[in-house]
């Protein structure tokens, strides 16, 4: 929904909101925020408010370190899980320079570079998720712990599946914030879930990615448990997901770019590979359990990085599932776009579809398709040496990604 200043004005001080967070992310996506009291909001508005960004992720050093957060009002949302009297709401904000220029390594602003490009190429994208993550046991002291809160299968159902409530109450909090939750349930691994995102213009899908990590842990928080969103948080057992759903349609004419877009996203596939994957952790989950490890495409086949659901008309997609929940979803959504892009502009070809098991295929099937980074310090070299990535990101943030 769309708010203008006036109108969020009027409804912090009609819907008795005490405290206003103004969140925004650090260069690995990790939500932040700062709360300001209803007598600030303007000034918030108007000037921004300061904040040390010397201890931030990839917000640079003591030198230079103030900078300024001003709300976007359009991403106004009330805090459910906090009390009614004495609301708490919360917006996303982008990043500027004491002079008022924009911050750099503002990667909201970067999606929304991203988003501006594709209008002026002539395309409109759709992005969705489906998030993975993990229901821990807290031990005596309120730690997290390792143990899973059930040893439940794929899909299984309550009394196996004893994170229904949970999700549950993620989801109906979602829906209070603005945010449509598609579908939810049991994952594979014991304590696993899975929740998926409805489809939305790229910026609002990352703000909803963001969010729904922040609310899921909050949530699960409250029913004294702990949500993991680490790429492989258990060894034994299948890792975390954020399979990426993009749509793409050209704003005139017929034609259909998804074939020359994906052959676009495949060529930059390795290069992408840091900022879909950012941790050591993540390539320990690629190559198994329906994580890919090969740069190749199929219709619904869930062991290649790319594939195409069995659907029809608005709900047509591509799903890549090479991406992790420690992504940024800013960044990966802005590169995706642009490698899309680039696809588009060259009429690239789409090789032939990988129809076959990749996790039990022979050499012989495997010859000739390139594979995903096979560790962190293999995707920071491919990307520290891609003219797409230096093209698109500022140095200070991929020095951040290479440290």
């Amino acid at each position: 929904m769309e708010y203008s200043i006036d109108e969020v004005m009027q409804f912090v001080q009609e819907e008795d909101v005490k405290f206003i967070r103004l969140a925004f992310c650090d260069v690995f996506g990790k939500q932040k925020n700062i709360s300001i009291v209803p007598q600030q909001l303007r000034r918030a508005f108007e000037h921004g408010i300061a904040i040390d960004a010397s201890a931030i992720a990839g917000f640079g050093g003591d030198v230079r370190s103030d900078l300024f957060l001003k709300p976007d009002p359009n991403t106004l949302a009330i805090l459910p899980w906090r009390p009614e009297h004495g609301r708490v709401v919360r917006m996303f904000c982008s990043i500027a320079n004491p002079d008022g220029s924009r911050f750099a390594s503002d990667t909201r602003a970067i999606l929304k570079d991203a988003i501006a490009s594709a209008k002026e190429a002539g395309y409109e994208f759709g992005f969705g998720a489906e998030m993975e993550f993990y229901l821990f046991k807290l031990g005596e002291d309120g730690e997290p712990t390792d143990i899973p809160h059930d040893r439940a299968r794929y899909m299984d159902i309550a009394p196996d599946d004893k994170g229904e409530n949970v999700r549950r109450e993620i989801c109906l909090s979602l829906e209070l914030m603005g945010i449509e939750p598609e579908s939810s349930h049991h994952e594979e691994g014991p304590g696993q879930n899975e929740i998926a995102i409805r489809y939305s213009d790229p910026l609002s899908a990352a703000d909803s990615i963001v969010t729904f990590v922040g609310a899921a842990k909050t949530i699960a928080h409250r029913n004294g448990l702990c949500a993991s969103f680490d790429p492989k948080p258990l060894p034994y057992a299948p890792g975390n997901g954020m399979h990426i759903n993009m749509s793409i349609r050209a704003i005139e004419g017929a034609d259909d770019p998804m074939p020359s877009a994906m052959a676009g996203i495949l060529a930059k596939a390795r290069e992408l590979a840091l900022f879909m994957n950012p941790t050591q952790e993540s390539y320990q989950r690629l190559g198994s359990t329906k994580a890919p490890h090969l740069v190749s495409w199929s219709r619904e086949n869930r062991s290649q990085l790319i594939r195409i659901p069995a659907a029809n008309g608005e709900f047509s997609r591509m799903e890549l599932r090479s991406p992790d929940p420690g992504a940024n979803p800013y960044l990966a959504m802005a590169l995706l776009i642009h490698a899309a892009l680039e696809g588009i502009s060259a009429d690239a070809e789409l090789p032939p579809a990988a129809d076959f098991d990749a996790y039990s295929a022979s050499a012989e099937q495997l010859a000739g398709y390139e594979s995903l980074p096979g560790s962190l310090r293999e995707a920071v070299e491919e990307a520290l040496g891609s003219e797409f990535i230096a093209k698109h990101l500022p140095a200070s943030l991929l020095e951040s990604y290479s440290a």
